[in-house]
C-alpha cells in the first residue's frame, strides 16, 4: 500500500512528465477586438433593394424599405418603403444594420430631436 507521500511523488511524477511532453504554446500579439479575425459576420443582411421613391408628400416623411430579420422564417425578409407622419420638433432616422462585436444587430427607424 502507498503513504501519502508515495501517492504525492507519483501524482508529481504524472503531472511533469504529461507538462513535458505537451506541445510548446506560440506568443501570439494582441490586438484589439475590432481588428481580430472573427470569421463572417453573423446575419448579414443583404443588400438593400432599389426601390422607386414617390414624390413628396406634405406633412409626411418617406421610410425606404429595409431588411429585417424574422425568426419565424429564420432568414431575412424585405419591408417596403412607406409614408410616416411627421412629428413636430423631430426628425426621422430610417432603419439601418450596424455591425457590433462581430455581428449585425437591426436599429429600428426612430425619431430624435
Amino acid at each position: 500500500m502507498l503513504s501519502r507521500r508515495g501517492v504525492f511523488r507519483l501524482l508529481l511524477a504524472a503531472g511533469a512528465s504529461a507538462v513535458a511532453a505537451a506541445p510548446q504554446a506560440e506568443a501570439q500579439q494582441w490586438q484589439p477586438p475590432n481588428q481580430r479575425s472573427m470569421g463572417p459576420p453573423i446575419n448579414q443582411p443583404p443588400p438593400p433593394r432599389s426601390q422607386h421613391r414617390p414624390g413628396p408628400r406634405p406633412g409626411y416623411t418617406w421610410v425606404p424599405g429595409y431588411w429585417a430579420w424574422s425568426s419565424r422564417h429564420r432568414r431575412h425578409v424585405w419591408n417596403e418603403g412607406y409614408w410616416i407622419r411627421n412629428r413636430s420638433g423631430y426628425r426621422f432616422v430610417g432603419p439601418q444594420w450596424v455591425m457590433r462585436r462581430g455581428e449585425w444587430v437591426f436599429i429600428p427607424g426612430r425619431w430624435v430631436r
